[in-house]
């Protein structure tokens, strides 16, 4: 018989604000209020980056703007003074780092992209200390491209074809070489290796043909492992000069795997109930896909297609003994079967309706087993502040209620069920749209000149509830005609602060949310939030008082501190100096404590200063052990956005790299541009030694050669020492080759850690221990692939994070601390009757203002020139006030 439900009970159920919850000797009222004592314990913290652009071309500036704020309180943090933006590129490693101080939530800084870095998809992340103790996936983390025609004679297109043999996966890779102006390179010799997850799978040689073009065969016999990689092809060109490009493999396989999500998390049978579909290809991306449920007699029950990037749901209601399979058919023409999760035989569903632009409707539903008036719960959260709480007995199928979007803030909410004995049963997020957390920006561009080198005036309102907003706001101003806006991919305040700042994984495209608002759009979000999970704090957690291990502590100042020993004892009372040199002579006093401690708090100084701290007894005397703390760097994770990797970033960007060319060409010409000096490659023999303080993993001494730090006394930096100084070993462009395999690039690892060759002169002589040389395979087999080509080891005087070296003399010990990084201003040049026409002006960015603060009557103002290039500019205005309210507006002209 067809199972049949009627809305016959609504909830008994009120609106409840957290502050006003009266908590009584009810023991669900008690783990209410465990989760606003929870969170506000473990409070958390989320970044947004506003970046200039949405794409780069090497000799390009990022200039970029961070918005930090309190996920508890919605405001601009107060937890954390420091915040931290890394440059990462394709081999995760770290080629960029600025330590920014955080000022009302907000810092600014930049990158410049010199032209000793290569094309590619390169990583920014940013974070605070603090942040570091729940972990990466709430980082902002976010793919950017940039191409390089400045510096590169070898431009590539590959295209990949894929096919299954047995169990293995075949891919062919076409590789296309060319110069800049399209020309191809023509039967030219090329060798290559393919690495999937670091393991080498294939290694050879071939030859490209009279379409410049190279074709390389390999095989994936580990498809469950190995899905992502890169091909490292050298060509030879025809002065015989070696080129090596690094070519992402996204996927192997142009398989699509098809996950079905119950709505609120288990399928219950005999109740009707929402499934999600999530359709994604090998690449990580959607791909939309149609087919249809059948039983297991194969008769159809209904149809089922996806509607935005693999993403859609349909409505089942599963029968007892019934088992279900979804036929798909994907855009190939090829059909895959997958059955659908298994029921369970009784329980609750919990189904939202979020599609109503003026409130959210709640439906449970219960197994008819369970009409017995057992009580349910359900809480509706963000952050820890419950903005829903009710209950209701469970005598009938079917119980709803409505909530008035306007009392739920913007942003994403949880709604958890909880079961008679309070354990959470079924969960469901939804996103709310709040005009209330917006701030209105009305701008006047009257003033917009439509002229070349022209002035443009701008001023904008700001008001919140039709009240004036005292905020901090970010400009951004691009020739969209030579930068064209990414919209469904690009920086966006909302779409990070309210979206994927709270979702753990990828998010395809978040921006695409919030460019229309209409019943369409909508629903794709609310697909979204089906299947995407919710990861900050998990109720079992809330429930058990299981918080997280606070590793790393809120950073409030930049401080030296560590502990005074003698004999192994703490030193109480003792004298403790600090001392530096650079920028200023500073010298600092204070005495340990009980147990020996100390700390030097407040200290404000500029990139990586050498302090000296030196250490003496109560009584005086020097003999004592300093042990100075030492916080490790974060660590490298994988990217959690691979799926936005560009096989082709070059050929992707080639119309804006090509325009960017006229730029860097006029700089060069006014002598403005930075250019990377290239030493000669140097071949030189030195007698071997023994390591004394080894990172090795093969033991002290057991390398094929070793510098040790009185070798490297008379260095300025530390390239300049080994371009010259280490036997078998050749530099070109700066990059270490062993002499025994010249193709692939040496693997140079500080400390344990794997790092890029320009960190060579991030690190001073004086600070180095030992340079081992790693050549031969008895060496470098414990290294794995990675040491395919060599490796070069540095271990520092004394490892770690930011590092303390070995003490010079008793008492003494030098400390190498990174300070803030200095922000550099945006140039904008000023135009008048007599100089516009002195010079061409190029510039992509044409306005760039990191802090343009309104007054107390809301309103703000900023003006520039522009530059001497007609095309659409578009004006991008992002920012942020005292109580968390965010605001964009995006606005073009016109330049004739």
């Amino acid at each position: 018989m067809k199972f049949k439900i009627t809305l016959a009970l609504s909830f008994l159920a009120v609106l409840i604000v957290f502050a006003a919850f009266r908590i009584d000797d009810d023991p669900f009222s008690a783990i209410v209020k465990k989760l606003d004592e929870y969170t506000a314990k473990y409070q958390q913290e989320k970044v947004y980056l506003h970046l200039d652009k949405p794409y780069y071309a090497i000799g390009d500036d990022i200039w970029f703007k961070a918005y930090i704020l309190n996920t508890k309180t919605q405001a601009p943090t107060d937890i954390s003074k420091i915040l931290y933006v890394e440059l990462i590129n394709e081999k995760d490693s770290i080629k960029r780092l600025v330590k920014l101080p955080i000022m009302g939530g907000v810092t600014w800084g930049d990158f410049k992209l010199t032209d000793s870095l290569g094309e590619g998809n390169y990583r920014i992340r940013a974070y605070t200390n603090y942040m570091r103790n729940f972990g990466t996936d709430f980082f902002f983390d976010k793919t950017i491209k940039i191409g390089n025609s400045w510096a590169n004679k070898v431009f590539t297109y590959t295209d990949y074809k894929y096919s299954k043999e047995n169990n293995a996966e075949k891919v062919a890779a076409t590789i296309r070489f060319e110069d800049k102006n399209g020309v191809a390179y023509k039967e030219n010799d090329v060798s290559y290796e393919v690495q999937l997850d670091y393991r080498t799978v294939a290694k050879g040689k071939t030859k490209t043909d009279l379409k410049g073009d190279a074709i390389i065969n390999f095989s994936n016999n580990q498809s469950f492992l190995n899905k992502k990689g890169k091909i490292l092809a050298t060509i030879t060109l025809d002065n015989k000069q070696k080129v090596i490009k690094s070519i992402p493999i996204t996927s192997t396989s142009n398989d699509v795997d098809v996950q079905f999500l119950p709505e609120g998390g288990t399928l219950i049978e005999e109740l009707p109930q929402k499934i999600a579909i999530k359709a994604l290809n090998g690449s990580g991306n959607g791909e939309d896909v149609k087919g249809k449920i059948v039983d297991e007699t194969g008769e159809i029950v209904t149809k089922i297609e996806t509607s935005y990037l693999g993403m859609g749901n349909f409505t089942l209601n599963v029968q007892p003994g019934k088992t279900y399979t979804a036929k798909i058919n994907f855009k190939d023409g090829s059909e895959k079967d997958f059955k659908l999760p298994v029921a369970q035989k009784t329980g609750y569903a919990l189904m939202v309706n979020n599609l109503d632009t003026g409130k959210v409707s709640i439906k449970i539903m219960a197994s008819v087993s369970l009409t017995n008036s057992d009580e349910l719960k359900i809480v509706a959260q963000q952050g820890g502040n419950v903005y829903y709480v009710s209950k209701a007995k469970v005598d009938k199928q079917v119980m709803t209620a409505n909530i008035p979007k306007s009392k739920l803030p913007s942003g994403i909410i949880q709604f958890t069920l909880f079961s008679a004995n309070n354990q959470p049963i079924a969960e469901r997020l939804i996103f709310n749209k709040n005009k209330i957390d917006i701030i209105d920006l009305k701008l006047n561009a009257l003033d917009a000149s439509a002229a070349k080198k022209g002035k443009s005036s701008f001023s904008f309102d700001a008001s919140n509830d039709q009240k004036p907003v005292l905020g901090s706001f970010s400009v951004s101003v691009t020739n969209a005609s030579k930068v064209v806006p990414d919209e469904d991919n690009e920086s966006n305040i909302f779409a990070t602060l309210w979206l994927t700042s709270d979702l753990a994984g990828h998010v395809e495209k978040p921006n695409h949310y919030f460019l229309n608002d209409d019943l369409k759009t909508a629903r794709e979000l609310d697909n979204l939030m089906l299947i995407q999970g919710w990861r900050r704090f998990l109720w079992r957690n809330v429930i058990n008082d299981v918080g997280p291990a606070i590793t790393y502590k809120p950073e409030q100042s930049t401080n030296i501190s560590g502990t005074v020993t003698k004999g192994g004892k703490p030193v109480p009372n003792g004298k403790v100096m600090l001392m530096a040199t650079k920028g200023g002579f500073l010298v600092l006093d204070t005495v340990t404590n009980a147990e020996g401690k100390f700390s030097f708090d407040n200290l404000v100084f500029n990139d990586s200063t050498k302090f000296i701290v030196q250490a003496r007894t109560k009584a005086d005397r020097k003999f004592v052990d300093i042990s100075v703390d030492a916080v490790p760097y974060q660590i490298v994770t994988k990217n959690k956005n691979s799926a936005d990797i560009d096989i082709n970033v070059n050929n992707t960007l080639m119309k804006y790299i090509k325009e960017s060319d006229n730029y860097f060409n006029e700089m060069a010409r006014l002598g403005l541009l930075e250019r990377t000096i290239k030493l000669d490659e140097v071949v030189v023999t030195e007698k071997r030694i023994i390591a004394k303080n080894s990172s090795n993993l093969n033991g002290a001494g057991n390398a094929d050669f070793v510098l040790s730090s009185k070798d490297l006394q008379s260095c300025v930096t530390l390239s300049q020492c080994l371009n010259g100084r280490i036997p078998f070993v050749i530099f070109r462009n700066g990059i270490p080759y062993s002499t025994r395999s010249q193709n692939t690039p040496m693997q140079i690892i500080v400390d344990g850690m794997p790092v890029e060759a320009d960190f060579l002169d991030m690190m001073s002589p004086n600070d180095v221990e030992t340079i081992e040389v790693l050549r031969s395979a008895a060496t470098t087999s414990i290294y794995g692939s990675r040491g395919g080509g060599g490796v070069l080891i540095i271990t520092t005087k004394r490892g770690g994070g930011e590092v303390s070296y070995n003490n010079y003399a008793p008492g003494i010990v030098v400390v190498n601390k990174k300070g803030f990084s200095a922000s550099r201003d945006f140039y904008s040049p000023k135009y008048d009757l007599n100089t516009s026409g002195s010079k061409v002006d190029f510039r992509s960015t044409v306005f760039w203002s990191p802090q343009v603060v309104t007054e107390k009557d809301g309103t703000a103002k900023f003006d520039f020139y522009n530059a001497d290039e007609a095309g659409t500019y578009r004006v991008v205005i992002e920012g942020i006030d005292a109580s968390g309210h965010l605001g964009r507006k995006v606005y073009t002209y016109d330049v004739k």
